[in-house]
């Protein structure tokens, strides 16, 4: 079976301090994408587990978590999996991409098998794979809290097109939580608002309303970040913002030629650089 997985984007991203565990409590809206990944799927027989990640950089053991999903779903059944990925969403860049490979894979057994779980059910093993991969088994939209594992269903973003673009450099999550925690003065985004935008339709409402609290934390070295979410703006976006620790930033457009325009004009200027739409819940 070849299945997509879907990038995923943070249209918010809030820190609401730290856990008793010493993980961070987050709030953010997150929209998956049409942008994404495509996995080939295939049931082995003999118990073995292989993946090919689509890039040599990329693991192809049990970090992978591709692999490790087949291996927790085919738990005790004696089967196996071969993955393929054509990989598409770039590495180190907050699209969630390795998470998506993992519920995508989810997804695929979940049929393949004949298990046919509900979604909610699947959500469950996508949170033993990675904090991350339950909303990247539902997708559409969903407000995330906790560890970004709490999700509550929301109304898919529509009615815009989005550019996105990544600057060739990586950003370091752990160093991103410890400048935050040091900060005492933080912006917060209108979490509340988002929602209510999605849930009346409001495609400018939630772009103007995007925020990302790790944008308040950037040093000079990251200053590209915030030279292309100038340039979206400038280009038409309604809104613009860096999703989940970085490094990409996207920008909404309520314009498709607007859309298309940024688009060609960045990706001459960066070679990771996508056209796409926002893309609906997913079919389990």
């Amino acid at each position: 079976m070849i299945v997509r997985a879907h990038g995923k984007l943070n249209l918010s991203l809030d820190i609401l301090g730290r856990t008793p565990d010493g993980y961070h409590d987050l709030r953010m809206v997150m929209q998956s994408v049409e942008f994404g990944d495509d996995l080939d799927v295939e049931l082995r027989s003999d118990g073995r587990f292989t993946v090919d990640p689509g890039q040599s950089y990329l693991p192809s053991d049990g970090r992978n978590l591709a692999v490790k999903a087949a291996r927790l779903f085919l738990e005790g059944t004696g089967l196996g999996a071969d993955i393929r990925v054509t990989k598409r969403i770039p590495v180190c860049a907050g699209m969630g991409g390795g998470s998506a490979d993992g519920a995508a894979v989810l997804r695929a057994l979940n049929r393949l098998t004949g298990r046919n779980m509900p979604v909610e059910e699947l959500c469950q093993f996508g949170l033993r794979v990675g904090s991350d991969v339950p909303f990247c088994v539902m997708e559409g939209a969903a407000l995330a809290e906790g560890r970004g594992e709490k999700l509550t269903p929301l109304p898919c973003l529509t009615g815009c097109a989005i550019v996105i673009c990544k600057p060739a450099f990586a950003m370091s999550t752990p160093e991103l939580f410890v400048r935050s925690d040091s900060r005492r003065s933080r912006l917060r985004p209108d979490t509340a608002g988002i929602v209510a935008s999605l849930e009346t339709g409001d495609a400018a409402g939630v772009a103007r309303r995007m925020y990302n609290v790790f944008e308040d934390v950037l040093d000079r070295r990251q200053g590209e970040i915030l030279s292309i979410k100038s340039a979206l703006m400038d280009m038409g976006a309604a809104g613009a913002v860096m999703t989940g620790s970085g490094s990409a930033v996207f920008g909404l457009f309520l314009d498709d030629s607007a859309a298309q325009t940024a688009f060609d004009a960045l990706s001459a200027r960066y070679k990771e650089c996508y056209l796409t739409r926002p893309c609906p819940a997913a079919a389990v």
